[in-house]
């Protein structure tokens, strides 16, 4: 049974925003200083409450209601998000879980889709992706000459334990090769049993969904579960955070079952490197500071499928029964890649203020790359800003889609600071 949120089967909760504007920053008690206090780039860069999740919000009950219609302003505000969910945790912590901002302007924008209201720049993206399989407008019969040369079982000829899931970006995105081959090398290094799909592997969908096209995601998902079953696969590891964000909540969440196990490559590392089937002897003298992806940080917490009633008590107090489990994004995958990265010899990490579920997006999320690069580039060079105040001198982080922008927006204004994967850096160890 799909749990994929519609504007209908949320409109009780679009009553309930009190325009309290805890989604625009982070929470008061974990603030540390004012230079880094939002939490929305979208409030950030246009400073105008419509740009909010709690402004998206009054949109999505306009349109319900009939109070409001579409138009170029109004797509341009649903549009310009990254769909982040930094504002869903600061929303939650506020509120006591009561609201569902990030589901509400996800249900908005496949409302937009159903309704033939689209970007051009989206449309362009959508047509390449149902034609080739993949998010970035390449050939589908290119897409796996990131791994030649690579000695790797073929899944579409034999079984492995372990599918290698490089992602759309990955896979044609020739600067970041090193990055897909570095994490498929320490797999095999490590005696892991492990294939990839090559240039049969397919999207995940996860990106086609948050601008709006559910069908793709309920396409891809079939898909690849099917494809993973019918070879054996019993473990999916992937070192793009959206396609970790996909098979671990977005496939659960239409429904799907999921009866392999589904891991982010700095998750596997961590235990190979626990079980000593990795060791990392040499020394990197760097000083680096991590960058929390969103679909990995706090997007990544684990899907739990709810089904009960909701009530109202004495007009006022929300009460779920069964108790509806609320995904704070405490619990996405935070310590491993630290682990990781604590383990190479020499190394000294160290943290920016906005960490783990608060941290600051990349820029490259919900169709805003495609759409608005320039948005897109000015949250990265926030993030660099902090990046550089911790005195580091590389960026870290553990998605493809985060190095791609983090790199363009270096580019753009001529700095020096560093990007790696941190598959990068504990190859570099071995």
């Amino acid at each position: 049974m799909s749990n994929v949120n519609t504007l209908e089967s949320l409109s009780f909760q679009l009553e309930r925003c009190c325009r309290c504007s805890n989604c625009k920053n982070v929470p008061l008690a974990l603030l540390k200083s004012q230079e880094f206090g939002r939490a929305c780039p979208s409030i950030e860069k246009h400073n105008f409450h419509a740009y909010s999740a709690g402004g998206r919000i009054v949109l999505a009950y306009g349109l319900t209601v009939g109070k409001l219609d579409y138009s170029d302003s109004f797509l341009d505000i649903v549009y310009r998000c990254q769909l982040d969910g930094a504002c869903d945790v600061s929303c939650k912590t506020g509120m006591g879980g009561m609201l569902e901002p990030l589901e509400i302007m996800r249900a908005l924008r496949v409302k937009c889709v159903e309704d033939g209201q689209l970007l051009p720049q989206h449309m362009v993206v959508i047509d390449g992706l149902r034609k080739e399989d993949n998010m970035m407008q390449q050939l589908k019969t290119e897409r796996g000459k990131w791994a030649e040369g690579l000695d790797v079982k073929d899944l579409t000829k034999e079984k492995a334990e372990v599918a290698y899931h490089a992602g759309c970006r990955y896979s044609f995105d020739e600067e970041l090769w090193p990055a897909a081959r570095a994490g498929l090398t320490l797999l095999k290094y490590a005696g892991v049993d492990v294939g990839i799909m090559g240039k049969e592997e397919a999207c995940c969908g996860g990106r086609a969904y948050e601008i709006g096209y559910l069908g793709e995601l309920v396409k891809y998902a079939d898909h690849n579960i099917e494809t993973w079953t019918a070879r054996g696969v019993q473990t999916v590891v992937t070192p793009c955070s959206d396609c970790y964000h996909s098979f671990k909540v977005l496939f659960p969440m239409t429904g799907k079952k999921v009866d392999f196990e589904v891991l982010h490559i700095t998750q596997y590392l961590d235990r190979l490197i626990k079980e000593g089937k990795i060791k990392l002897t040499k020394e990197v003298p760097m000083m680096v500071t991590y960058h929390d992806p969103c679909h990995l940080g706090r997007l990544g917490e684990a899907y739990q499928a709810w089904e009960g009633v909701e009530t109202k008590m004495l007009g006022l107090m929300i009460i779920t029964e069964p108790e509806k489990p609320v995904r704070f994004g405490v619990k996405g995958v935070y310590d491993e890649p630290r682990r990781v990265l604590n383990s190479i010899p020499g190394l000294n990490l160290v943290e920016m203020e906005r960490i783990k579920e608060y941290a600051w997006c990349c820029g490259a999320g919900g169709g805003v790359i495609d759409a608005y690069p320039d948005f897109s580039l000015w949250t990265a060079l926030k993030r660099i800003e902090e990046a550089k105040a911790t005195g580091a001198e590389a960026l870290v982080t553990a998605c493809p889609w985060c190095a791609r922008n983090f790199k363009d927006a270096i580019e753009e204004i001529g700095d020096r600071i560093k990007v790696y994967d941190v598959v990068e850096l504990v190859q570099q160890a071995i």
